[in-house]
């Protein structure tokens, strides 16, 4: 129990079951269950450290209410439901705004929450989430946790959490690498680097998650200076060696996820020579070790990145070549992503027969289901995904109809975390009933667009809105296009410096 000067309000007692939580394990075991946790987690972009003891701590009720990693997985496995459904108490009558203040001074003699809750009762700090910075005096050591093993998962994934969000490149670097010992510029210049290990290539692998948790949350036009500076420090790692030969195969994985995050950045915010840059440099580290993975997923950005720039073919090229190297690694749902990169490519050519037979071996693919072979960064496609990229092709070959269609599905159909993702499906939706001749529609799902602007930064997006607002420049007198019109005109341009 967590010691306090603090006298609780209510006496000690002993934690009560959670027969709810336990009735939703149903036949599994808790290790089974704690494993369909953990994927539900990859699938959000979250990253939590489930065991079978953390599920039996949930079921003894030990936990009364969990993070709001956990609570965001939980709700994820099971839609409609609350976190009173699934047997726990609600934050506010474990923790309430009262309890913050008058036990500030001495929670940091109880870091595990309010005096009188068993340890662990209580877990209300997730570094995953953006809106959420607690005191410091809140951060929780996790050596004391057997359940939590990444050593990485709070103070450091929080300090580099609230670099991306308000420091400069420098700063997320040093975030990012300094507390293992490891610094950039000119400091790691006066002194040779020390020969890495495990917990570098760990802040690395953290590195990769936290910009694409941050990307899908606020997209890229923000984050991509701030994330060139973790590259330079990834390369630097390889520069210095690796102890171990399993050690070096993930500094070199890592290094080329990363250039492939960075890049993905870049090809966001509209710059598109840094875009292939980066992706060449993933590339060549993926052909380097041998890592058809990683050239798998090099080969399928360059293969968006053409689309997008206007080279079609060189777009099947690439995408086609992805296909080759991801066939041996088993996931069905890289090659659904793949066939859909190369739909793309000869949608841009005009072929629609290409493109229709891409396309049917997309869904065929994707129909086969999620496997333990699935990459960790597919975290972000499912049916929403499918959607909007079919929407895009349709797009592409002038089928206004059956994008809109599509489009209108991936954006009702996409998980709310992904506030991007959701602004860029409206925007092509938008977009395609513009073109289609409903410009009413149109205007009402470019004004949901605009709404999420404050919350997402990208060049594509608003690069989307402003060819739709130049189609509906006729139709100012339809209904609602006259508002639209006019607040798009007044959204401040994301620029790219």
């Amino acid at each position: 129990m967590a010691s306090s000067t603090v006298t609780s309000s209510q006496p000690e007692r002993p934690p009560r079951p959670n027969p709810a939580f336990r009735q939703l394990r149903g036949r599994r075991s808790p290790a089974e269950f704690a494993a369909l946790v953990r994927r539900a987690a990859r699938e959000i972009g979250e990253r939590v450290s489930c065991d079978a003891r953390y599920i039996g701590r949930v079921e003894a009720g030990e936990i009364r209410c969990p993070n709001y990693a956990y609570e965001r997985v939980f709700l994820h496995m099971f839609p409609g439901r609350t976190l009173t459904d699934l047997g726990f108490a609600p934050r506010s009558s474990v923790r309430g705004r009262a309890a913050r203040t008058a036990g500030e001074t001495s929670e940091a003699s109880a870091p595990d929450g309010v005096a009188g809750e068993p340890r662990g009762a209580l877990e209300p700090y997730d570094p995953q989430d953006p809106q959420e910075p607690p005191p410091r005096s809140r951060l929780r050591s996790n050596r004391g946790d057997p359940h939590e093993k990444d050593p990485l998962n709070h103070e450091e994934s929080d300090v580099l959490r609230r670099a991306f969000m308000t420091g400069g490149g420098a700063t997320v670097a040093a975030a990012t690498l300094a507390p293992l010992g490891l610094t950039t510029g000119a400091a790691a210049a006066q002194r040779p680097l020390r020969r890495v290990g495990t917990p570098e290539a760990t802040a690395l692998e953290e590195a990769v998650r936290r910009i694409r948790l941050l990307d899908d949350r606020h997209g890229a036009d923000g984050l991509y200076r701030r994330a060139a500076a973790p590259l330079r420090a990834a390369y630097a790692l390889l520069d210095a060696g690796a102890t171990r030969q399993t050690t070096a195969d993930r500094l070199h994985s890592g290094a080329g996820e990363l250039a492939i995050s960075v890049g993905w950045l870049a090809h966001d915010s509209g710059r598109f020579d840094d875009a292939r840059s980066h992706y060449a440099e993933a590339l060549a580290t993926a052909r380097m070790t041998g890592d058809p993975g990683l050239e798998a997923h090099a080969f399928c950005n360059t293969a968006f990145l053409a689309r997008d720039a206007g080279r079609p073919r060189e777009a099947v090229r690439a995408a086609q070549a992805a296909q080759r190297a991801a066939q041996p690694l088993g996931s069905d749902r890289l090659m659904s992503l793949l066939a859909l990169r190369e739909a793309g490519g000869w949608a841009g050519l005009a072929d629609r027969t290409g493109c229709e037979q891409a396309l049917v071996r997309a869904q065929t693919y994707f129909a086969r289901g999620r496997s333990d072979a699935d990459p960790e960064w597919m975290s972000f496609y499912g049916e929403a995904e499918l959607e909007g990229l079919e929407a895009q092709c349709w797009s592409t070959l002038g089928d206004w109809r059956r994008a809109s269609r599509h489009a209108r599905r991936a954006a009702r159909l996409q998980d709310p975390h992904f506030t991007r993702n959701i602004a860029l499906y409206t925007a092509e939706l938008a977009d395609d009933l513009a073109r289609e001749g409903r410009p009413d529609e149109a205007a009402e799902a470019g004004l949901r667009v605009l709404c999420l602007l404050d919350q997402v930064q990208s060049s594509r997006i608003q690069g989307m809105l402003a060819g739709t607002a130049r189609v509906l420049l006729p139709h100012r007198r339809a209904s609602g296009v006259s508002e639209f019109l006019d607040r798009h005109a007044s959204t401040p341009r994301v620029g790219k410096a």
